[in-house]
């Protein structure tokens, strides 16, 4: 029988190592065993970043495209970051090369900004990925799949920043100095500590952070949560429902789109850390469970049950924007 009960992270305060692991180190890399995008049943379709009327809900956007597998990302000049212990790539060779002949069609709706999809307000923070479950069902959604965010991010042309092939931290929100949070007090959510760290800027402010498919603050500004469709055979502690991708917006991370951190657990929330919904396109039913849920056969109401009685960590039920909003939840 399943205990619901979730720690508030895997670790109070991550290491820098912790902070930014990666699957590979610039030049992006494919984990063994891939498991199927749960919208990946659409029909085919030439990439488009032109959204067709009526095929999402207001306030998301059309992605139709296809996914590449394995994406040959050649890093040309890159830099060390000390605090982090990993080589973060600044300019790709142009263009990337997808190496698979066996292209992902894939066709969804995706929020044009991050939780709550609130152009002006700040995204949501300090919630797990159950949570952020929860509060996507709430809008009838699901949190994005890895790959869905990462077609996203890169564009039709696969590139792997979202404006080009150089990095540049100022058009998404990067480089800021680490802001040495006090692990006891994040761990309470002390309202004062979470408000010192914020180093974000709101949805929608960065004009030139901004996908081909019109999606924005992607890379950079929070770190984002997705739905993991990656297996890691006989590595369990890889092996979560959810992973971590696109970057916060500290210095020498890797804010690309590709890379993703998989060591985090679901029970995992931070001051940084955010997320943004996904729905199948053209009126289709969206299920809110993840695809290693459904695969498990859990009801949504397991996983509800799981974001409502996380320890030291309450499901928030005031967003961004709302009156009242605290993002470390009610005390």
């Amino acid at each position: 029988m399943f205990v619901g009960v979730v720690l508030f992270a895997c670790s109070a305060t991550p290491s820098p190592s912790e902070r930014e692991q990666e699957i590979g180190s610039g030049a992006a890399s494919t984990p063994s065993a891939v498991a199927a995008v749960a919208s990946a049943s659409s029909p085919a379709a030439s990439a488009s970043a032109t959204p067709k009327a009526g095929a999402c809900p207001v306030g998301m956007l059309l992605v139709d495209g296809s996914y590449c597998p394995d994406l040959e990302v050649t890093c040309l000049e890159k830099f060390y970051s000390p605090g982090n212990h990993l080589w973060v790539c600044k300019k790709v060779k142009e263009p990337t090369k997808c190496l698979s002949d066996k292209d992902v069609p894939m066709r969804y709706c995706i929020d044009q900004y991050e939780f709550p999809n609130r152009k002006g307000e700040r995204p949501m923070v300090m919630q797990n990925f159950y949570q952020a479950q929860v509060h996507c069902a709430k809008a009838g959604k699901r949190v994005c799949t890895e790959h869905e965010w990462t077609l996203a991010c890169e564009g039709p042309e696969r590139k792997p920043f979202p404006y080009g092939y150089v990095r540049d931290p100022e058009r998404c929100n990067g480089d800021r100095p680490w802001g040495h949070p006090d692990k006891d007090k994040v761990l309470n959510r002390d309202p004062a500590e979470l408000e010192r760290l914020w180093q974000g800027k709101v949805s929608g402010s960065q004009p030139n952070c901004v996908t081909d498919y019109g999606v924005y603050d992607m890379p950079g500004n929070a770190d984002e949560l997705a739905a993991s469709v990656t297996t890691f055979v006989g590595d369990p502690k890889q092996n979560f429902d959810n992973v971590t991708t696109g970057g916060p917006w500290y210095y020498g991370v890797r804010n690309m789109c590709r890379p993703k951190i998989y060591t985090h657990d679901e029970s995992f929330a931070y001051y940084y850390l955010s997320w943004r919904c996904c729905a199948e396109a053209d009126g289709k039913p969206t299920d809110p469970r993840a695809p290693k849920q459904i695969g498990r056969s859990w009801t949504f109401e397991r996983v509800r049950d799981i974001a409502e009685h996380s320890w030291k960590l309450p499901l928030n039920p005031k967003w961004p924007g709302d009156e009242g909003y605290i993002s470390g939840g009610p005390r």
